[in-house]
């Protein structure tokens, strides 16, 4: 069945009104997926999420018979008051025992406060602030899929050593693009590279950007940098076609569909770094087979739809482990139980989880290929360098979480 807003919005009434356990069972799992089903975020997380939560509810029931795993779902609308009432109602009258995707760093963020207040499981699948695991982690949470330390790495670190040494940045005002371009700006340097320059540009107001491009062009930078995601980028990547900037153009804030999405006759040739990627071998090959017929028309998976589907799927490995009854009463000790089993899915392969709750797999640098290279809507992609597991998020020797201390 595939699922769209109307299908999987559900209210709060209605969920209320489901019953917390089914007659003769044991009591149900419960899973509320927190995402954008409306806004600018909806295809990168929203139904594609929910998508990949209910995939690995689905393979668990059918491997427990009598074993229910109910997913719900709330819209947070990219607003943090929206999402501690959605989630604070589910943990109080809602029978939720863990939440997952959250898609939005501030959300998640405000969120994860209410989690370790009422001892339930947080899978950040879909937010991407490194903060989740420095100095905001949380006994109750786990990192899943991305942060902004691991593309700032990758992208930093790889692109320069493929030629890239001389970087500009065209960065919007606020404090998520700000962030990523002095990471990525310290891993350049790292790695051997110099920034040129950076143009700030007024957030959301400005969608002309020849003047931030003509600086980019002047300083004659290797590379092109925007800081932005969503239709800015978008915007940023089409004017430079437009103004013809040889340069090469690297976006911070990308994934596989949004390049779809924008078409390959605008976006060929741009780097990017994801995490997932459907058709990196044959193991994410099989996850799109078994994930598309709940997808709408006209997409794929993207890396946050897998994320929620490893995150998930890995969480319930820990309730099978511990019980239900013991795993419904803390979501503490549930998460310990995640970071003491090895991960492994066909998403993201085999991994970890570190005492700061931060799920560590491979980084991948990849390049949108060109119209004529592509097979279809779906092939975008071609993988140009890997970062492995060990080498790709924040040592933990950095750390400013209080766990790593602890």
């Amino acid at each position: 069945m595939q699922l769209d807003r109307r299908s999987v919005i559900l209210s709060a009434a209605g969920l209320l009104a489901a019953p917390l356990v089914r007659a003769q069972g044991t009591p149900p799992i419960r899973i509320g997926v927190l995402t954008d089903m409306s806004g600018v975020n909806r295809d990168p997380t929203g139904p594609g999420s929910v998508a990949g939560a209910q995939l690995a509810a689905n393979e668990f029931m059918a491997a427990n018979p009598g074993q229910v795993v109910d997913v719900v779902v709330g819209d947070h609308l990219n607003k943090p008051d929206n999402g501690v009432a959605i989630v604070s109602e589910w943990y109080d009258r809602g029978g939720v025992d863990a939440i997952a995707d959250l898609g939005n760093s501030a959300v998640a963020l405000a969120c994860s406060t209410v989690s370790q207040q009422k001892d339930k499981v947080q899978l950040n699948s879909g937010a991407g602030t490194a903060e989740l695991t420095g100095r905001m982690c949380s006994p109750n949470g786990i990192h899943w899929t991305f942060d902004s330390y691991g593309i700032a790495n990758t992208m930093g670190t790889l692109l320069t050593q493929e030629g890239g040494k001389t970087w500009y940045f065209i960065t919007p005002d606020y404090t998520a693009g700000k962030d990523v371009q002095e990471e990525t700006s310290r891993m350049v340097a790292k790695a051997g590279g110099k920034v040129l320059g950076a143009a700030l540009y007024p957030f959301p107001s400005t969608t002309e950007f020849s003047s931030y491009l003509l600086q980019a062009q002047a300083s004659g930078a290797d590379i092109v940098a925007f800081a932005n995601g969503g239709d800015a980028m978008v915007n940023c990547v089409k004017q430079a076609r437009e103004f013809g900037v040889k340069q090469r153009l690297a976006v911070l804030a990308a994934n596989a569909l949004s390049v779809a999405k924008a078409g390959l006759d605008t976006m060929q040739g741009v780097m990017m770094v994801e995490t997932f990627y459907w058709d990196l071998n044959d193991r994410t090959r099989a996850f799109d087979k078994r994930i598309r017929p709940l997808l709408a028309p006209g997409y794929f998976p993207a890396s946050l739809h897998a994320g929620a589907y490893a995150a998930v799927t890995h969480y319930l490995k820990a309730v099978r482990q511990m019980g239900v009854p013991e795993a419904k009463a803390s979501g503490r000790k549930v998460v310990e139980a995640m970071k003491a089993m090895p991960t492994d899915d066909d998403c993201f392969g085999h991994g970890y989880i570190r005492v700061d709750g931060r799920c560590v797999h491979a980084n991948y640098l990849f390049e949108a290929k060109r119209p004529e290279d592509s097979r279809g809507f779906d092939d975008v992609l071609k993988l140009v360098a890997t970062t492995p597991a060990n080498e790709a998020f924040r040592p933990l020797s950095e750390s400013t979480c209080p766990l790593v201390r602890s």
